[in-house]
């Protein structure tokens, strides 16, 4: 640091009060050990699998959700998770799904249960599926087919309940 000197029209930069700890020796005890380039050590690193893209919230114009916030879109097909554990809620959810996609439908409702009131008055509340849902979207076979996920309208599950839209058949 002895030899280093502020650029020309710049001030010397101070950064408060003055250190306490003893100046450092510019002599160096031990030789630095020289690393391999970082291309070469990534480069046999295996593949990872990319982690799932998010659903976008914003792929639906806003006639869709004016739609579905005054209910006045009606499902195409329906599934209910109520008393599946987790494993048998995800078969049940891809299942419904891959049907939806092959028969052309474009609005699925996920009945998931309401949640719970607030974690601090209980705090072993119920709601792993309703917890896992999105992951299990954002990551499934048809994410690239999702268009987006809204809440539900109240004739139709209301807090307990999600719309799935998929895109379109091309």
């Amino acid at each position: 640091m002895a030899g280093v000197r502020p650029l020309a029209g710049r001030a010397p930069l101070t950064l408060g009060a003055p250190s306490l700890s003893p100046p450092v020796s510019p002599v160096m005890t031990h030789p630095q050990k020289v690393r391999a380039p970082a291309l070469a050590r990534t480069a046999a690193a295996p593949a990872r699998k990319p982690a799932p893209k998010p659903i976008d919230a914003a792929t639906l114009d806003a006639s869709w959700d004016r739609r579905l916030s005054r209910g006045l879109v009606s499902p195409d097909r329906s599934v209910d998770l109520h008393g599946l554990g987790l494993q048998g809620a995800y078969t049940l959810l891809d299942e419904t799904l891959a049907r939806a996609i092959a028969t052309g439908d474009r609005v699925v409702l996920l009945v998931t249960g309401k949640p719970p009131p607030r974690e601090s008055e209980r705090p072993h509340a119920r709601g792993a599926i309703r917890a896992a849902v999105g992951d299990w979207l954002a990551a499934s076979r048809h994410g690239d087919r999702i268009a987006a996920v809204r809440g539900a309208h109240p004739r139709h599950g209301g807090n307990g309940a999600i719309y799935i839209i998929l895109k379109r058949p091309r």
